[in-house]
Parts: C-alpha cells; sequence; structure tokens
C-alpha cells in the first residue's frame, strides 16, 4: 500500500494525463504482487503443505492392483467409466478416487482407514459425494426434502455404484424397481395383494410410475403429470377434464379422496365398500343455499329425495354414471 501512495503522489507532482497515471499505478501494483509471491517461494520448508501436498491421488492404475475385479467391471458395464477418460469431469484418470477420496496413503498401507467407503459413511456424507457431479439434475430435484433423505436413506442403498444392472445405475426393469422398494415398504407391496389393485404384481408398472424416489415437492413423493397435475392423469387421462360441470372432489381433493392408491378389496379400488356410503359421506346432512329446500332441510344436494331403504337407490353411480364430471349434465347423469 504504501508503494501505491508513493505513486500516487508522483502523479500529483507530475502533470502526466490520467490514462498515462493509471497505466502508472497498474504497472506498480503488479510489480508489488510479483514481489510478494517471490518472498513467499523462498520461505523455507517447514511452513504450511499446499492443498496439492496434503491431498495426494494415486491414480486409477494403483487401485486396479488390488481391486481388479471392481475395476474390470467398473471399465466395462459402468456409466461413472466416463469419468475416468473424459476430461470436463475434471477426475481424468482418478475416477476412482472421485468417489473415495485421495488413494495415496492407503495405497502404501493397505489402511482400509485411509481411504473413504461411501456404503459405510453417514447418510448425508454418502448424498454429498454424490451431489457433488448430480446437484441439480432433473431426476434429483427434490433430493433435499425428499422422505428417503429425511429418512437417512442415503444414494447407495438404492443405487448399486460398483456393479451397474444392464448398464444402468438405477433399476429399469418394472419386476426389480418394485422388488426394491417392496424391501422396506413391506405394508405397501402387502396392498397389492388385495382382489383390487394396481398391475404391479403384472409387471405392468412400478412404483416410480407413481412416485419420485428423489423426492418431490408433493406429498409422499407423487409424480406429477403435464407439469402440475396429479400422476393418476397420465393413465387416467379421460378423467382429467376440465369440465362444464366437475365433481369437487376431483378438482379440490384429488383421487384419493374416493379410491385407495395400491389396492383395495373393493371393487374399482374405492375405499368403501358400498357405493351409497362413499357418498353420503359428502352428500348427507348438507344444507341446500337454494330452491325447495333453502329452508335447511338436511339432504338438499340429491339423495335427499331418494328413499335409501329401497336397493335400487343404494347404487348411486347406476343413474350417476359420469362421477368424475359432465360436460352436458350437473347432476352428472350423462
Amino acid at each position: 500500500m504504501a508503494g501505491i501512495a508513493s505513486f500516487r503522489r508522483l502523479e500529483r507532482r507530475s502533470n502526466a494525463p490520467p490514462l498515462f497515471a493509471f497505466a502508472t499505478v497498474l504497472a506498480a501494483v503488479v510489480l508489488f504482487s510479483h514481489t510478494i509471491v517471490a518472498q513467499q517461494a523462498e520461505q523455507p520448508e517447514g511452513g504450511a503443505a499446499s492443498p496439492e501436498e496434503q491431498t495426494q491421488y494415486a491414480g486409477s492404475e494403483m487401485c486396479q492392483a488390488c481391486h481388479e475385479d471392481i475395476f474390470s467391471t467398473f471399465q466395462k458395464k459402468n456409466p461413472h467409466a466416463v469419468v475416468e477418460t473424459q476430461p470436463k469431469h475434471g477426475w481424468e484418470g482418478r475416477a476412482c478416487e472421485s468417489c473415495h477420496g485421495p488413494g495415496a496413503k492407503h495405497s502404501e498401507s493397505a489402511d482400509a482407514g485411509e481411504i473413504l467407503n461411501p456404503a459405510k459413511l453417514s447418510p448425508a456424507r454418502t448424498d454429498a459425494i454424490c451431489l457433488n457431479c448430480h446437484l441439480n439434475t432433473p431426476t434429483h430435484v427434490g433430493r433435499v426434502q425428499g422422505g428417503h433423505a429425511k429418512g437417512q436413506v442415503s444414494c447407495v442403498g438404492c443405487h448399486p455404484v460398483h456393479h451397474a444392472v444392464d448398464g444402468e445405475m438405477a433399476q429399469r426393469r418394472h419386476s426389480r424397481i418394485n422388488a426394491q422398494c417392496a424391501a422396506c415398504h413391506t405394508d405397501v407391496w402387502a396392498s397389492f395383494q388385495r382382489p383390487h389393485a394396481h398391475r404391479l404384481e403384472q409387471r405392468a408398472m412400478s412404483c416410480v410410475d407413481c412416485h419420485n424416489p428423489h423426492g418431490s415437492f408433493l406429498p409422499r413423493n407423487l409424480q406429477t403429470a403435464l407439469a402440475n397435475e396429479p400422476g393418476c392423469f397420465k393413465c387416467h387421462g379421460d378423467k382429467r377434464g376440465p369440465f362444464v360441470f366437475e365433481h369437487a372432489p376431483v378438482r379440490l381433493d384429488g383421487c384419493g379422496s374416493c379410491h385407495e392408491p395400491h389396492g383395495s378389496a373393493n371393487p374399482r379400488m374405492l375405499i368403501r365398500h358400498e357405493v351409497s356410503n362413499l357418498c353420503l359421506e359428502c352428500h348427507s346432512n348438507i344444507f341446500s343455499p337454494t330452491g325447495a329446500t333453502a329452508s335447511g332441510v338436511p339432504g338438499g344436494i340429491p339423495t335427499g329425495f331418494h328413499d335409501l331403504r329401497s336397493a335400487r337407490f343404494r347404487n348411486c353411480t347406476i343413474c350417476h354414471v359420469k362421477v368424475h364430471g359432465s360436460h352436458v349434465n350437473r347432476d352428472f347423469l350423462r
């Protein structure tokens, strides 16, 4: 700083133009910085070690000497092998150490304590290693607030890092995905054994068709369809609408207000055995704001004039066939 101040005094004494004065000061700053660097280079050994000296890498060839089977499988069948060969990742020739950390000390001592093993680290530390590369990628958008992250399930709990399956880090076949999810969610898998359920048992779909295992902004890690609609509409598009006459629960409460999402003992996966009981959860003791029952008689919304003691009125959907919504009838008759 003293050198810069002296040059400023020199500038005031001379009548040099501003551009020349600026160039003079800039040259002084550069000369001063080079002097500081030279002084630091002349310091004797024994001071603080550089980051390169603290973190020494052995290279993947050194890992191959002891871990031949893992190395060969990794090179031939693992998608992470691109880290070994592509310079853009910054780990060329050191793919193993991109996850396991510097391996120079481990290669000399063969001590397992000198190397990182993500499978034995805490889930938070394991996830931090994976997210060094996979952060903000589309498939992991909700990882932080996802149920698996909160439940301390790390990435390596589901993804086989060394031994990829069919050349993929994630399971792709429906049967394998379902088996992996069922290993932890045993109660949910039992729901699919009920008489009326989604066809996971027949391998027609998998858990990830409805749930995002990495997290979602919706409850239960639910997937969305067409950016912001419930994932059910991805398959059941005829129930989407928009309808001229909408059934309010479809729009406000979602499919789960009437249907069991995984499986049910009732036809059409309904949450109640009798359709009338399901409808009466909403269509009973409701006061009509207009019409003949404006005085406040319960049952103003239809079912109020039906005699439910008669069997022909106990199955509402015999007449109200468009319960999800209609374009022509406000009572969902057609």
